[in-house]
């Protein structure tokens, strides 16, 4: 049987702290990149439209995509770290 000696306390701390960071990425991407810079994306060409179209439509899409799998990768190290992967 195993014992279970994590610091639950530090670990929901890191997990939240991770959370928030990927958040903000998220929403800089999605409402930053999409919305609010889309004037100053506009002068940026990509595959034959804007940049901020292009994050508005398909960017924010990747970018969350990409996020999934970092925060993956993110929390297994972080259950490695405080003893709680299986």
């Amino acid at each position: 049987m195993r014992q279970d000696n994590t610091d639950s306390g530090g670990y929901w701390s890191a997990n939240l702290k991770l959370i928030r960071n990927i958040l903000i990425v998220w929403a800089f991407v999605s409402f930053g990149c999409g919305i609010l810079f889309r004037p100053f994306l506009s002068s940026i060409a990509i595959g034959g439209t804007d940049l901020g179209f292009w994050f508005a439509q398909q960017g924010s899409i990747l970018v969350f995509i990409v996020l999934i799998f970092y925060y993956a990768f993110r929390m297994n190290a972080l259950d490695r770290k405080y003893g709680a992967d299986e």
